[in-house]
């Protein structure tokens, strides 16, 4: 049977397995996902995960709840030898593989894009899994608790300082939910007010969401300024050593959370260890119709979409378009969906002798959450904000993650918050699980004789 090895669950991976299930006859082909992950995570929702607005295990779509007919393999790519069509691996518990194929696929995604600062990797997170989100979700109230029962002064303004790096669709959604989710709290901490907290988002650059327009996202900045929180532009962070950030323009930021936001990269566990052609930014090398290749040369056999992939925009609109070079795709979810919709759709055309379909689609628009009850979405000239694109954006989102099953969970768990309040709970514990136990399981210290 024919074999086909989907590397990586994400958006583009999990869509075309799905697909790829409806559109095969049975036994026409078999179908693997290798992903070290059990589920899909719906990254928009994190900020609101973050934010005690959704339940985290509603954010993961689960492999073998949706996917009936694909092969799941726990483990991660480390290459990819397309010359003799086999795949090495490393399964969940470290014992390497390898695996054949006639037909692959690289969706493995994108990780998210650090620079050599001093500091940051020991001081930041990064924002694009569950876990990351959970993380920042419970620092941010344990460091409320905290500074509660602490007194004025720099330890203190410490654990109420938050700096976000990068103000791009990640860092702001998060930076705007984490604000407002703070605004909401601070009523149950009377020892502590709004102008003790400090949030900071720092942007090399000299706007805020670039997807948007100018005048947009003027209108973001200026609003988040008028909740109490600091954008600064064109500013770099020099060095995070141990929670002390110092930016380009000399200022310091002493925090607990620091959050790296930064844009993303391929991810190189895949593109940098393949002999399918890489372009200069370290993307495969893709084709109008998803196949992998270059103007010049089809690789047979070989896919890729998503953020891994370097997709031409052939709508003329996508990132380093010139008059006679259309530019790639944007790495978001909205093209990531339909690639891989696309994907499924073309390779069963050419197991069939069929052509495949070039890739095209016409960005629908941006839309953002800035805090519960607040958010931002433009379409060409149209703009809305405020209370009316927030629900655009919950619309938008909860039909989109991938089955109802989701979409009811999620749609529940808003209810629920409507009629009780966010559950914003902190589980700081679930780190060291096995303290408490450890505790109680610990011989009592011995008792010196009293002197006589």
């Amino acid at each position: 049977m024919h074999r086909i090895v989907i590397v990586g669950g994400g958006y583009a991976g999990f869509y075309a397995a799905w697909k790829l299930e409806k559109h095969l006859r049975r036994n026409e082909a078999e179908v693997i996902l290798i992903d070290p992950r059990s589920y899909m995570t719906y990254q928009p929702f994190l900020p609101e995960l973050a934010a005690g607005s959704v339940e985290a295990r509603h954010v993961a779509v689960s492999y073998r709840r949706h996917l009936k007919r694909t092969r799941i393999v726990a483990g991660r790519v480390t290459f990819v030898d397309h010359a003799h069509k086999r795949i090495t691996l490393e399964h969940a518990d470290g014992t390497p593989d390898s695996l054949a194929y006639d037909t692959v696929v690289l969706t493995a995604g994108a990780v998210t894009r650090t620079f050599p600062v001093p500091g940051v990797a020991r001081a930041a997170i990064g924002f694009k899994t569950i876990e990351e989100a959970v993380y920042v979700r419970d620092t941010l109230i344990g460091n409320l608790e905290k500074a509660a029962s602490t007194p004025p002064g720099p330890a203190r303004d410490r654990l109420l300082t938050v700096v976000f790096v990068g103000g791009g669709f990640a860092g702001i959604e998060a930076f705007g939910e984490l604000r407002s989710m703070t605004t909401a709290l601070l009523e149950r901490y009377p020892e502590l007010t709004m102008a003790d907290t400090h949030f900071h988002l720092i942007e090399a650059t000299g706007r805020v969401l670039p997807e948007v327009s100018e005048r947009t996202s003027t209108w973001v900045r200026h609003h988040l300024a008028e909740r109490g929180a600091f954008v600064h532009l064109h500013t770099q962070v020099d060095s995070a050593v141990d929670g002390r950030v110092v930016l380009s323009d000399g200022q310091v930021l002493e925090t607990e959370l620091l959050v790296w936001t930064a844009g993303v990269v391929a991810n190189p566990l895949v593109t940098r260890h393949t002999d399918l052609p890489i372009d200069a930014r370290g993307r495969v090398s893709v084709r109008p119709d998803l196949r992998v290749g270059t103007p010049d040369r089809i690789y047979d056999g070989a896919w890729a979409a998503g953020d891994d992939a370097a997709v031409p925009d052939l709508t003329g609109a996508g990132v380093g378009a010139t008059p006679t070079e259309p530019g790639t795709t944007v790495p978001n979810a909205q093209h990531a969906v339909r690639q891989g919709k696309l994907l499924a759709k073309n390779i069963v055309r050419a197991l069939r002798g069929g052509t495949p379909e070039n890739y095209r689609h016409h960005n629908l628009g941006s839309v953002a959450t800035l805090g519960l009850g607040d958010g931002v979405f433009q379409s060409g000239p149209i703009v809305v904000t405020g209370f009316p694109a927030w629900l655009m954006h919950r619309g938008y989102h909860v039909l989109a993650i991938p089955s109802w099953e989701r979409t009811w969970r999620v749609a529940a768990g808003w209810l629920s918050n409507l009629a009780w309040g966010r559950d914003a709970i902190e589980l700081h514990e679930i780190r060291a699980p096995r303290s408490a136990f450890e505790e109680a399981s610990a011989p009592p210290p011995r008792r010196l004789p009293m002197a006589s």
